[in-house]
């Protein structure tokens, strides 16, 4: 990854770090989920690198960036995404989020369409008030609290228990990432998360929700979500969770791809 760029942006009072595949390209913007950060879209990002300016930034309490005492609202993280794009003076670039980053893309999509050219949508945290009232009551940010005391070897291999399938490569970046989200980054899993049925029906630009049959999305959803807005494309893959990007990958890419291909990506001169 030496070829890559890595550079901080300010933005919103504080510092946003990120990876840039770089080039004259399309810019692509991938939006990682909670307790990740942007290095590990590296896989994807070398599929997609030859064809798009790949951008992968770090979240705030994330990674590199930076870890500020409030702001973590999911319009706080779109308002870092929208100054990014502003920063970088990026031509309406492509915006995929997966999980969080998913929800943050559909509230920059619902909030500033002229900023984007398309958005592609990861199994997005579209829950129900009763399902984030019980990811909030949950042990989830306890375990990440011992995971912040254990030694890197340890969470790698809890993360080997876990995911045996996954890459020893993969699950280091994953595990690195881990141990580099602070504590106050979890203030996002407190309710209410934006209503998701109003985000997209206010999303304007050519659009795709991709989703796993055993995620956070259902096909019910995704039907429901397309009756609101027909610019909306649903794609499910099976045998995949909520990483979707991460059980079928190279089908994931080739989804991402075929969605990008179709919406065009001349740059604007």
């Amino acid at each position: 990854m030496t070829y890559w760029n890595t550079a901080v942006c300010e933005t919103n009072g504080i510092n946003i770090y990120y990876i840039r595949t770089g080039g004259n390209k399309t810019p692509l913007i991938l939006l990682h989920g909670l307790m990740t950060n942007g290095e590990c879209w590296t896989d994807l990002a070398h599929v997609l690198e030859k064809e798009y300016d790949v951008i992968m930034p770090d979240a705030r309490g994330h990674g590199n960036s930076s870890v500020p005492d409030f702001g973590y609202r999911y319009e706080d993280h779109a308002n870092d995404v929208a100054g990014l794009i502003n920063a970088l003076r990026l031509s309406q670039p492509i915006l995929l989020g997966h999980s969080m980053g998913g929800m943050t893309a559909a509230v920059v999509a619902s909030r500033k369409p002229n900023l984007l050219r398309g958005l592609i949508l990861a199994d997005p945290t579209f829950l129900s008030p009763k399902v984030q009232r019980e990811v909030r009551d949950s042990d989830v940010a306890d375990q990440h609290r011992r995971m912040l005391n254990m030694s890197l070897d340890e969470v790698l291999a809890d993360a080997r228990n876990r995911h045996p399938n996954r890459s020893e490569e993969t699950l280091e970046l994953f595990a690195r990432a881990r141990l580099q989200t602070s504590m106050a980054a979890f203030d996002v899993l407190t309710p209410p998360n934006p209503d998701y049925r109003m985000l997209v029906s206010a999303i304007d630009v050519p659009s795709l929700i991709v989703f796993g049959d055993k995620g956070v999305v259902s096909s019910a959803v995704a039907k429901e979500l397309q009756s609101l807005n027909p610019r909306l494309q649903a794609e499910q893959i099976q045998d995949a969770g909520h990483s979707v990007h991460l059980d079928k990958p190279e089908r994931f890419a080739a989804v991402v791809k075929s969605f990008i291909g179709s919406i065009g990506t001349d740059i604007d001169s």
